[in-house]
């Protein structure tokens, strides 16, 4: 079936582009190492709010170069009271592509020190700028993508299997067990999600790290979301639970726990489909919103909603745009997302697709 519907996405245009963009994020998240020039934790205090490098490929005689670029230099605008920085002419740093940079360890095991590129060893590169602390921002992009990206995938692999149990169990058995059942999952569904999870969130100790903080923040959205999940389920169990091949399973005596893990739940496989593609980008905007609010992931760990936090300054919004590039991102992620679940609900229920 994965098949079929792949195939059937890659047909729609929109779904097309929109796959093609989200492998083009996971490719760089998974290899950001050694596509970010910096480490995680580099950082040059010495400028703060430097805007983005200029890559210069034609030299002062109109000749074309090898890339380079300038350093910035720091100075202090007495008139207006505020910070500038203009380009250092007097050296040219040059860009070197698959060299020797800051150590790291591919994917937490493998230490290397290749780098997509860099440039001489005093020289610095910012292609979109740095933060109030000098920190490249394009690097905490591709470090803090990987968990902003992968929070909701997380969140699902503890939130489908309690879903699809608990209403496959509450719709088999039906009569009291699905009356007490169904009224647990709703007081869980009248609870306000987003307010919970502030709550929640603003009582963890303040000494954890930040990968236990991720690590409860994903509990808690699952924990959450469940509820409306299970009902669903609980729906489509109801309607399929008197079909024959179940009456004939349970003639042959298979158990009542066989009966729903084997005959019953795989019915439900289309929906968990378009319910997955459909869920991924709610939860990408929870912990974004978590971290832009100071309760989700914490500083010096990088996200991308703790990244935007420092763009709601309206000085910063008009003087450094491109600290508001984490939040262009966070709209094309639930952008290509949407396009994805509304595609594959399309291809699963032709009936719900408009000509």
């Amino acid at each position: 079936m994965i098949k079929e519907v792949l195939q059937q996405l890659w047909k729609d245009k929109y779904a097309k582009i929109a796959l093609m963009v989200l492998g083009v994020i996971y490719f760089a998240l998974l290899f950001a190492d050694f596509l970010a020039p910096y480490t995680k934790d580099f950082s040059d205090r010495t400028m703060a709010y430097v805007p983005p490098s200029k890559i210069f490929t034609i030299d002062e005689n109109g000749k074309i170069s090898r890339p380079y670029t300038y350093n910035y230099i720091r100075d202090f605008d007495g008139e207006n009271l505020r910070i500038t920085y203009r380009l250092d002419r007097s050296k040219k740093y040059y860009i070197k592509f698959f060299s020797s940079g800051q150590q790291y360890k591919f994917l937490g095991l493998i230490p290397s020190r290749l780098h997509l590129f860099t440039t001489d060893d005093d020289g610095r590169i910012y292609l979109l700028g740095t933060d109030i602390n000098g920190r490249d921002v394009f690097s905490r992009i591709l470090f803090g993508g990987r968990i902003s990206m992968t929070i909701g995938f997380l969140a699902l692999l503890v939130l489908f299997p309690i879903g699809l149990i608990y209403g496959g169990i509450s719709g088999y058995f039906g009569g009291k067990t699905d009356i007490i059942m169904m009224r647990i999952a709703e007081a869980v569904m009248s609870i306000p999600s987003f307010y919970l999870l502030i709550i929640l969130a603003s009582i963890l100790p303040s000494g954890m790290t930040s990968i236990q903080r991720f690590m409860l923040i994903v509990i808690i959205l699952a924990l959450i979301g469940w509820a409306g999940f299970a009902r669903v389920v609980r729906g489509m169990v109801l309607s399929v639970k008197n079909q024959e091949y179940v009456q004939a399973a349970r003639a042959i005596g298979a158990s009542d726990l066989r009966i729903i893990l084997k005959h019953i739940l795989p019915q439900t496989t289309s929906f968990v489909i378009v319910a997955i593609t459909l869920s991924v980008p709610s939860y990408i905007l929870s912990e974004s919103g978590l971290s832009f609010l100071g309760l989700g992931i914490q500083q010096p760990d990088a996200s991308w909603g703790n990244m935007l936090k420092e763009a709601q300054e309206f000085t910063n919004i008009v003087s450094r745009p491109w600290l508001l590039t984490p939040g262009f991102l966070i709209f094309i992620a639930v952008l290509c997302f949407n396009l994805i679940g509304d595609a594959v609900r399309d291809v699963l229920d032709p009936k719900s697709k408009i000509r």
